[in-house]
């Protein structure tokens, strides 16, 4: 069973699939080539980064009403809102503004994983699955800041491949999340199981005064 530290990973598990889920669906469709056009790019892009806030928000909202941490998902959830505001109302339909936007999200999302991939937990699979988000947000935000001598479907795909990349690694992440809050669950009760068998075994305390009445009572017999 690895150890987990919930102070960073504060994100039930379905939220990780729902992020997941929603990376794919653009991520496909940033692929596909249909997206030709510099306004529609940046509002589709602006729209999911929305969504994304959104999914973090109800999951800080929720840990606060369990007294679980929460402070982990606001700040994704910040970043995810912030970096779509700035596309929506600030880029102007600027090429290069919104290059900067892209790709300095991509990056900071990129850096974020690779610290939780040290700090988070032991598990082997988490911290791989995490490094390889990490790595691939940090080079992908590298190479969308340089795309602007490409056309604008050159830059939506990299953005696109980079969000399949997060959609497959968030399901991964949160099915194995998932299995390992089942193993939690189960070795609290086989541990909890353990103490009550060891507390019936116990024997019962002598009674040290009822025998030496006993003693006293014989003697008088005597």
């Amino acid at each position: 069973m690895a150890h987990i530290n919930r102070k960073f990973i504060d994100k039930h598990w379905l939220v990780f699939c729902l992020r997941g889920a929603l990376a794919l669906i653009f991520g496909f469709f940033a692929l596909s080539g249909k997206i030709h056009d510099l306004p529609y790019a940046i509002s589709l892009i602006s729209v999911f980064l929305l969504a994304m806030g959104i999914i973090d928000s109800s999951n800080a909202l929720y840990n606060s009403t369990k007294k679980r941490g929460w402070g982990n998902a606001i700040f994704d959830a910040l970043i995810d809102i912030v970096a779509a505001l700035l596309l929506l109302f600030a880029s102007n339909n600027n090429i290069v503004f919104s290059l900067i936007i892209i790709s300095i999200y991509t990056a900071i999302s990129g850096v974020i994983d690779l610290i939780h991939s040290v700090v988070s937990t032991v598990d082997p699979t988490d911290r791989f699955i995490r490094a390889i988000l990490g790595i691939c947000g940090t080079i992908m935000g590298l190479v969308i800041i340089n795309a602007g001598d490409f056309e604008i479907t050159a830059f939506i795909r990299f953005f696109g491949a980079y969000m399949l990349v997060v959609g497959v690694c968030s399901f991964i992440y949160g099915v194995h999340n998932r299995s390992q809050n089942i193993e939690d669950r189960v070795a609290r009760k086989e541990s909890a199981a353990k103490v009550m068998k060891s507390f019936n075994k116990k024997p019962a305390a002598k009674k040290p005064a009822a025998k030496s009445a006993k003693k006293a009572a014989s003697k008088k017999s005597k």
